[in-house]
Parts: structure tokens; sequence; C-alpha cells
């Protein structure tokens, strides 16, 4: 199966998701942007809809957002179901988001991270399985209904 990546942004996080898709397409990685197509400001919330509405529909699986902080965008994909959503800025969490949480999609926050990193939180995320174990028992417990 092919792994599609989901994409989007607000107006602060425009130029580092041009980033990672050239990041993405240098690797022959797939990927879906779902916006912002411009620096002109917009509200994280729209497109961060969006993302999330594609995960859960199950149009794609995985996801990276970006926006200033990383913390709006982050908001409102957790308020999807489906969506576990990590605010990461390093490797190191970037990993554990994924063996503990299961994230599927991974925040990056424009304003407070380097080029130089994103690739290898980028790397980290979509490369370390989940652990299972007494971690799914944890993430289970995570949606409302």
């Amino acid at each position: 199966m092919v792994t599609i990546i989901g994409l989007t942004s607000d107006h602060a996080g425009y130029e580092l998701k041009e980033f990672v898709k050239i990041l993405l397409s240098s690797q022959n990685t797939l990927y879906i942007d779902y916006g912002t197509y411009t620096s002109d400001s917009v509200s994280y919330s729209f497109y961060g809809h969006k993302l999330a509405e594609a995960i859960e529909t199950g149009d794609i699986f995985i996801g990276i957002g970006i926006c200033g902080s990383g913390n709006g965008i982050n908001m409102t994909l957790n308020k999807h179901q489906k969506v576990r959503s990590a605010l990461c800025w390093n490797e190191k969490i970037a990993r554990l988001a994924r063996e503990h949480n299961d994230a599927n999609v991974l925040v990056l926050p424009s304003r407070f991270i380097i080029k130089e990193e994103v690739q290898k939180i980028i790397d980290v995320f979509l490369n370390t399985p989940f652990k299972g174990g007494r971690h799914k028992k944890r993430v289970e417990t995570i949606p409302l209904n």
C-alpha cells in the first residue's frame, strides 16, 4: 500500500509547508496539500479541519500540520476523534509521539524550528512504529465515543 501524506498549514506555516513538499518529493513520497496555498493571512482552524476530515473519511492515514506556534492547528486537529496530533519540535518528541501515542499527525511550529531539524523530525515520525502493548490500552481511551 502506498502511503500518502496529508499536508496543511496556515499563513505562518506556508513557507515551511512548501519546504516539506520539496523534502517529500525528493524522497518520492506522495502527498496531498490541503492548503493554504499562499502566505495571505488565514485561520489555522479552516485548514486543520480539512486535514482532519481527510483522516476521518479514510482518504489519508497520516499527516503533517504547520502553523506559527503549532498550538492552534494542533488544537484544531485534536478536536476530531480519529486524529492523534502531536506538536513536535525535536526528534525525541516525534519518536515518543509515534511509539507511545500512535500519533497520526505531526505538527511543526514554523516560528520555532529550523529547517535543518525538520527533515530529521519528519523522518523519525514517518519511520517509527507504534509499540502497542501497554500503550495500546492508553491510546484506546483517548476518543470520547
